[in-house]
């Protein structure tokens, strides 16, 4: 018989990669990837002079579904697999990733009449401009003491869906209005790939304050929001929520036309891009927390009943795995905070030193960072570059590194970096202890996981605890792969549950990283000086970098 194929389709925040996956062993046959035509738009529309206000972050919809078009005739190029032995396939994306479509399910950014007005595109994750509404939000929640805002951490995000429809209604009422609904990305892409709307159970849980036994928050909440939402739900979402692990459909025609895979082969309900990636390490029970970490870091745990934990992202029933209540929380700025330092902050001749030796400028800086002795920069950075997601749930909260003189070096920096990010996860980690979910263990994956040991080695010992690492290099595209083995079914060569794929098809390394204990009491004593930074600049007893924010924006709109 013939070997059995499934597709996972990442979404990430600059491109979009397929991967074609043997069912019966998780093996990564053929991989492809396709940057985004139009990438991240934070400055300007495509047409060049729509000018973005800060803190926007758009994307376009046509670039997913060229996502489409070229990865998937890739892998079936590369591999020489038959589409005849492709059983399934299954989207993941960032979240909230949110755009206003019509009754057709068109995206109005595509509209002639709606190309040059911003609020009519998608809004990714990292959109911070609803800042105002998520407060006002917060606010109203707090005051009415609702049950959903605990659930949460305590604060809803600028990130998530509500406060990005809030947005669209005070800035642009005509986009409201003109949207027959808002749609989640990953669920869009699957509603084009199948032709049905499947919003699925993740997104609506972690992203929509949507619960498994109390739905949205009540009519009621709305109203006293803007009298406008009163029906926000019923008039431009959906009550219809999709558990993970079934069917959306079929693969239309035309969509098999457009990728070169058979019509009517199964697709999988879409998920976020870090829930996804839980099964494909193996993680099928309580007690182990895994970091996807790019150019930010999710993390995700698994617990036997609701807890509240405040700063969390969120709990949702049967959020990641059918059976358990899904914890998620998260940290803004990782990649992207080494990234930014690279790319503004280091001198030529290092720039020339790693050009003479063919290495990145990221190896080189780890090379000279690896050297030093834990503490022996004298330098204590807070990971805020991008605000802070967990615990303090803030997008208004910036960077800062302490400790600095005449003799400090760009590695010394560099490395303060990274510290300040294992800092972030360890109090994500304490905070969630402290409330009653265990952590005994890490997970990691991601292209950082797998390929910075130094950042690794620091994380274990900062914790204080044993890290394994996913042993595929598409971690995330592996989990979407396998609920897409799911959606096809045993009959069709695939399996009936998650549980069942993770135990074929799921991957780990064998080496793993082990905490030093000598690294792990000399960072005892930084964590604690992080810990009183947090604190000082998070908890509002020192507002400077809110205040410096207002100053900025003040002067540039002077302008």
């Amino acid at each position: 018989m013939a070997k059995k194929y499934s597709i996972g389709i990442d979404y990430g925040t600059l491109s979009g990669r397929a991967v074609l996956v043997e069912v019966d062993t998780g093996n990564i046959a053929a991989t492809a990837v396709k940057e985004y035509t139009h990438a991240v738009m934070d400055e300007f529309l495509p047409d060049g002079k729509t000018k973005l206000e800060s803190d926007w972050a758009l994307q376009h919809p046509e670039d997913y579904l060229e996502v489409l078009k070229i990865t998937i005739p890739a892998v079936l190029k590369e591999s020489g697999v038959s589409p005849e032995d492709i059983i399934g396939m299954a989207i993941d994306f960032t979240a909230c990733t949110m755009l206003p479509i019509d009754k057709s399910g068109m995206p109005l950014c595509m509209k002639d009449e709606y190309k040059l007005e911003p609020h009519a595109y998608v809004k990714l994750w990292k959109h911070h401009a609803a800042q105002y509404e998520a407060n006002k939000l917060n606010e109203l929640a707090e005051a009415r003491g609702e049950r959903f805002l605990s659930r949460y951490g305590g604060k809803i995000s600028s990130e998530w869906l509500f406060p990005k429809i809030m947005q669209i209604l005070d800035e642009a009422p005509q986009i409201y209005d003109a949207a027959d609904r808002f749609i989640e990305a990953t669920d869009w892409v699957t509603l084009m790939l199948t032709g049905n709307e499947r919003r699925n159970s993740c997104t609506a849980g972690y992203k929509a304050i949507w619960n498994k036994r109390e739905g949205y928050p009540s009519r009621e909440f709305f109203k006293a929001l803007d009298p406008r939402l009163e029906n926000v739900v019923e008039a431009k979402l959906s009550n219809d929520i999709y558990p993970l692990g079934g069917k959306a459909g079929e693969l239309t025609d035309e969509m098999a036309k457009l990728t070169g895979l058979k019509p009517g082969t199964a697709v999988g309900i879409a998920n976020v891009d870090a829930h996804v990636a839980v099964p494909s390490v193996g993680i099928t029970d309580v007690g182990k927390m895994l970091m996807i970490m790019g150019t930010s870091t999710c993390h995700m745990v698994l617990g036997n009943e609701e807890k509240i934990v405040p700063g969390m992202c969120g709990v949702v029933e049967d959020g990641i795995l059918p059976g358990f209540y899904g914890f998620e929380a998260g940290q803004s700025c990782v990649g992207d905070h080494f990234q930014w330092f690279v790319e503004n902050c280091v001198p030529a001749t290092y720039t020339e030193e790693a050009k003479s030796r063919g290495i990145s400028i990221h190896k080189l800086l780890r090379e000279k960072a690896t050297r030093l002795k834990v503490g022996e920069s004298g330098l204590v950075a807070l990971d805020w570059w991008n605000g802070n997601r967990s615990v303090l749930v803030d997008v208004d909260l910036t960077g800062l590194i302490i400790g600095c003189t005449l003799l400090t070096k760009p590695e010394e920096i560099y490395r303060a970096l990274i510290e300040a990010t294992a800092y972030g996860t360890n109090m994500i980690i304490e905070t969630f202890e402290e409330n009653g979910v265990k952590i005994d263990e890490l997970f990691a994956c991601g292209g950082i996981a797998e390929k910075d040991e130094m950042m690794m080695q620091i994380y274990a010992d900062v914790t204080n605890r044993e890290i394994r690492i996913s042993n595929s290099p598409q971690a995330v595209a592996l989990g979407s792969a396998m609920f897409g083995a799911v959606a096809a079914g045993k009959e069709k060569g695939g399996y009936d549950s998650i549980f069942e794929a993770a135990g074929k098809m799921s991957k780990v390394k064998e080496a793993y990283y082990k905490p030093n204990p000598a690294n792990v009491e000399a960072y005892r004593k930084l964590y604690a000086e992080y810990k009183l930074l947090h604190d000082y600049f998070g908890r509002g007893e020192n507002d400077v970098m809110k205040r410096l924010k207002r100053i900025k924006s003040e002067a540039r709109n002077e302008g």
